[in-house]
């Protein structure tokens, strides 16, 4: 459920952290530890903070995006999955989404569609799907990214796959969505993608979730 100022003050408590302080104090934390696993721990729980459009602003302010798309690249695989649960948990909002594009965003998503982590792929697809418009679809609708997704939409083992899949390739493959000028639905449709995937909070930064 998203949440407003009121609500934010509630969970914080009286002397509760402000967001932005928080969220500053997990960015510096990731950037000083040494450890993996608290580095895992650190970029899942700032993927939970992007479900909530109030934190958007924080979030680029503080360059989370960024963060999350430098993780991309780790060998980690589960610091990739945490952070591209992160980036599809935020890209549908425009901004968010300006962000990610301009910082080189898709490239790096398009090469996570290959990985063995089953959450790093839906939330892979689930970014491209809102990810995917006018200005990037030659980037993103190429022929190896519709055989892939078309391979997960014939799947018959996992329905998470195929439903994510097939909501993609009839938006913007089949349905042909940008080849009609006279329709609209590329700003204003979309879809509910029920990944589940980055909905995790871990001991030790549960002080604003």
């Amino acid at each position: 459920m998203f949440s407003n100022e009121e609500r934010q003050t509630e969970r914080a408590g009286k002397y509760g952290t402000p967001r932005l302080e928080y969220l500053q104090q997990l960015v510096t934390e990731f950037q000083q530890t040494v450890s993996e696993e608290a580095k895992e721990q650190i970029v899942a729980h700032l993927a939970n903070f992007g479900y909530d459009p109030l934190n958007y602003e924080y979030l680029r302010q503080l360059h989370v995006q960024d963060l999350f798309l430098d993780c991309l690249t780790e060998p980690n695989e589960k610091l990739v999955e945490f952070a591209v649960g992160g980036i599809s948990n935020c890209c549908p909002d425009p901004s968010n989404a300006a962000v990610i594009v301009s910082s080189g965003g898709i490239p790096l998503l398009i090469s996570c569609l290959s990985s063995p982590v089953e959450n790093t792929v839906l939330s892979t697809v689930t970014s491209l799907y809102y990810l995917c418009t006018p200005s990037t679809r030659k980037e993103i609708l190429i022929p190896q990214v519709i055989e892939v997704i078309r391979a997960y939409a014939a799947s018959d083992t996992n329905c998470r796959f195929r439903n994510i899949a097939t909501a993609f390739l009839g938006k913007y493959v089949d349905g042909k969505l940008f080849d009609n000028p006279n329709n609209h639905l590329a700003e204003e449709t979309q879809v509910e993608l029920a990944t589940d995937n980055c909905d995790i909070s871990f001991t030790g930064y549960n002080e604003l979730v």
